[in-house]
């Protein structure tokens, strides 16, 4: 079964508003409505994942940003800032991409995107 048909608006939003819910399934949840919820669900989790990544690794500035506005960072700045190997990061974002539906994009470059 694909990670899309695993969710629907409404089982993903009950998740959100759980207040006990388990961090690993809210995530799920959280990264399903991005990439399938409404656009405005979408905007709001984006606009919240800025903000925490700001916060959280204050250090990490985007390299550039797609024409849509999103983020996008050097892998090796990634790294760095999680303390793990670059090839631990391609390898994660590797993973996100078959699990989840490009929900990041390598460059030639280095870069990624994470949507």
């Amino acid at each position: 079964m694909e990670f899309k048909d695993l969710w629907d608006l409404e089982s993903a939003m009950q998740v959100l508003a759980h207040e006990t819910v388990d961090g690993k399934l809210w995530a799920e949840a959280v990264e399903w409505l991005i990439l399938h919820g409404p656009v405005e669900i979408r905007q709001l989790l984006l606009d919240a994942s800025s903000l925490a990544t700001g916060t959280s690794f204050p250090e990490l500035k985007p390299s550039h940003y797609t024409s849509d506005g999103q983020p996008c960072y050097d892998i090796q700045d990634l790294a760095k800032s999680l303390n793990i190997s670059e090839l631990e990061v391609r390898d994660f974002l590797r993973q996100k991409d078959t699990e989840s539906e490009k929900l990041h994009f390598f460059g030639d470059t280095g870069k990624v995107t994470v949507h």
